[in-house]
């Protein structure tokens, strides 16, 4: 769901030393019969309004093949633990409106949309690209 095209050869050469160079990023693994099938990338933030750091799931897939096993929630309860452990108060992530079968896993965790004032409307996830 990340665009519809995998990474850019020079993307995909940088992003690992990238990802560990960055303050507040880490990644779960999932691993079946010892090769990876799943993966998480999070970054750690902060809460204004609690004065807390927050967790945000920025990627989340599992390979096509081993979807529907429960690699996905695995991972979402690890990044929760993971969370908790940092002290975190909460955990986000974003979910395209029609990624059906991602928004049915997060819910099934416990996620939902959310409104700081239900008389504004549920929060939006906007962004302006540089």
């Amino acid at each position: 769901m990340g665009g519809g095209k995998g990474l850019d050869p020079a993307v995909a050469n940088r992003l690992v030393p990238a990802l560990n160079a960055f303050p507040g990023a880490f990644s779960m693994l999932a691993f079946r019969d010892g090769k990876p099938v799943g993966l998480a990338n999070c970054f750690t933030a902060f809460s204004t309004f609690a004065a807390r750091p927050l967790v945000n799931i920025h990627d989340l897939v599992v390979e096509e093949g081993h979807r529907g096993q429960g690699i996905g929630r695995a991972l979402m309860q690890a990044v929760e633990a993971e969370a908790a452990r940092r002290g975190a108060l909460k955990v986000t992530l974003e979910v395209l409106s029609g990624n059906e079968r991602a928004k049915a896993l997060y819910a099934a965790q416990g996620y939902e949309s959310y409104a700081l004032d239900p008389a504004k409307g549920t929060a939006q996830f906007w962004e302006k690209t540089l």
